[in-house]
């Protein structure tokens, strides 16, 4: 059985969701795309979540760059392949869906790539924000390009909360 809590963030409400083991498996902004219904979120239970609260929390204050939370996404054998990948690139960097698909030994599936990071169940935590196109312009972002800015420029330096 799924659990779930919300908490405030400098984006809006975060919701996480645990699965049956208590493993990190969602975390979804308000008014995100691919966001899944409410309903299968489970309970609302705080209990699982401590850890991730306090690196989030830790994360927002600046003070954290690389999370170390267990995970459990949800998804293909390539969707996970391409999380794992943007769990790769370092705080404050970016890379082009071609960058990760080289990377990942599949130079032309910069595609399939951008369609994986959009269904990235874990945000934040897995930064799918991290990614840019080609020409370095911001692209598409579930939670809204204006919180993808965001983002990037807190992890560049540009605005601590």
């Amino acid at each position: 059985m799924k659990q779930h809590t919300v908490i405030d963030s400098p984006y809006g409400p975060l919701t996480l969701v645990a699965d049956d083991d208590g493993v990190l498996c969602g975390l979804y902004m308000t008014e995100q795309r691919h966001r899944p219904a409410e309903e299968t979120f489970g309970d609302r239970d705080d209990t699982p979540f401590a850890e991730a609260r306090e690196q989030l929390s830790a994360y927002f204050a600046g003070e954290l760059k690389e999370f170390t939370l267990p995970l459990r996404p949800h998804g293909t054998p390539f969707q996970r392949r391409v999380w794992d990948e943007l769990r790769r690139i370092p705080y404050g960097e970016t890379r082009s869906y071609g960058q990760l698909a080289d990377a990942l030994g599949s130079p032309k599936a910069f595609r399939a790539v951008g369609l994986a990071n959009g269904r990235n169940p874990i945000g934040i935590v897995i930064p799918c924000h991290r990614v840019i196109g080609a020409s370095g312009s911001l692209t598409g972002y579930g939670g809204g390009l204006e919180r993808k800015q965001r983002l990037l420029d807190f992890e560049r330096g540009a605005g601590l909360f």
